[in-house]
């Protein structure tokens, strides 16, 4: 795997600016945390990095991974994975379909099916392939969701407060299991958070967005 490098990345909107100047280099592997008050710009970078920043905003600086510059690339083309507050499970699927979506490997309609089985039981969900995804706990949703994206095979792994909306034992479980999976990988992983304890969890470098200024912590 190759670290996620954000070079000197500014935004704006209305002609107010978030932050300027922002560089962050994540290692593969590694969970390096942004902290930061509301409206500072922390899911905002996240946009900027999938490519689905709003025209609202205006940007600049690079997006590199390793020595791929991802700035201009459609969003589709950069396989950087992203898990939400919400879990964001497909409701006309069941939760083996929702993985299949995610499924990045071709192969027959059994094999592809067994490689989703495979990778619930992976998970401790054994037998939910064939669930409504609105049966599940919170704790449930987000490892479906979890699994979703790792079977999609990002370069990069993003995280928009994907701990919030749970209960604390959800929480901690979730939250370790998301770290874990992650260096596990190989991932180069960037959390934003309001959460210290999300933060201490990561166990990575931190960088604070305050007074749309960029420091380390």
């Amino acid at each position: 795997m190759n670290a996620l490098v954000i070079d000197r990345v500014s935004l704006r909107i209305g002609g107010q600016p978030l932050f300027s100047d922002l560089s962050v280099r994540v290692e593969p592997g590694t969970v390096t945390s942004v902290i930061g008050r509301s409206g500072s710009g922390k899911s905002s970078l996240l946009a900027f990095l999938c490519g689905t920043l709003p025209g609202s905003f205006a940007a600049s600086g690079r997006i590199l991974l390793g020595d791929e510059d991802l700035t201009s690339a459609a969003p589709e083309n950069r396989r950087l994975g992203i898990l939400f507050q919400d879990a964001l499970l497909f409701p006309h699927l069941n939760v083996r379909g929702n993985l299949l979506f995610g499924l990045r490997h071709g192969g027959s309609r059994r094999a592809r099916r067994q490689h989703a089985d495979d990778a619930l039981e992976s998970m401790g969900l054994a037998g939910f392939g064939d669930r409504d995804p609105e049966t599940l706990s919170g704790g449930q949703k987000s490892r479906v969701a979890l699994l979703r994206v790792l079977l999609s095979e990002p370069r990069a792994l993003l995280l928009d407060e994907p701990f919030s909306s749970l209960d604390d034992d959800s929480r901690n479980q979730v939250r370790l299991l998301v770290f874990d999976q992650a260096r596990a990988h190989g991932l180069p992983t960037l959390l934003v958070t309001h959460d210290r304890e999300d933060v201490e969890a990561a166990g990575g470098p931190v960088v604070s967005l305050t007074d749309n200024r960029q420091e380390s912590v």
